[in-house]
């Protein structure tokens, strides 16, 4: 069966990456106000493999969504955020790409933030000993905090080169990404680049951080 099914749900099954027992995948259609048509896709092992996806089944073209935090209602945009979806936060220096198992989510803004500021938190942490470092962590800290409260502008990016990712607003500027943008967008850690935030997490993958 295909995701083009017009059934709300089914489910299919399939072998587990890492214990290799057949396990089964979950299927559940859904719409999205001002976006249209997604599949949630989820599955578990015994073995304590688990994946979700979401698919945008009406947009499939390489895009990029751009959102400008101005103030506490921003915050309640809805985000999309796919397995192969990058998040960046240029003000921060910040950029979130997806790792060899990474989960989708659909939160809001706020979420968004909620989670770089996890990440953050534990960055400051392990540069405890370097202190020019960790006052560039708690500046961060900050910031995000400033843009929770409304004293701070922030702006949220969101890339996928397969097209299942978005932020759902009508103040959100989106556009399609040309193959060879598509092309430079990477599965890897989460960076703090270096020459803005001067802490960097490596071998820290996204799906690490939680949900």
């Amino acid at each position: 069966m295909t995701i083009d099914s017009p059934q709300a749900a089914f489910v299919t099954r399939t072998q587990c990456p890492l214990c290799h027992k057949e396990i089964i995948m979950n299927w559940e259609r859904d719409e999205i106000p001002y976006f249209g048509d997604v599949m949630y896709i989820t599955a578990c092992c015994d073995c304590s493999f688990r994946f979700t996806d979401t698919m945008i089944l009406s947009q499939k073209e390489p895009v990029r969504y751009e959102l400008v935090i101005e103030g506490p209602e921003d915050l309640y945009a809805k985000v999309v955020r796919s397995t192969s979806g990058t998040i960046k936060v240029p003000e921060l220096g910040i950029v979130v790409e997806p790792g060899s198992i990474s989960e989708s989510y659909i939160t809001n803004i706020e979420g968004v933030l909620d989670r770089i500021l996890g990440v953050v938190i534990s960055a400051t942490k392990w540069v405890s000993d370097e202190p020019e470092k960790y006052e560039r962590g708690l500046q961060l800290q900050e910031m995000i905090h400033e843009a929770v409260d409304g004293k701070r502008k922030l702006t949220v990016i969101i890339e996928d080169p397969l097209g299942n990712s978005a932020i759902v607003s009508e103040k959100a500027v989106s556009c399609k990404l040309t193959p060879e943008q598509a092309r430079m967008l990477k599965t890897g850690m989460i960076v703090f680049d270096a020459e803005s935030s001067e802490i960097e997490i490596d071998g820290y993958n996204e799906h690490t951080i939680g949900n």
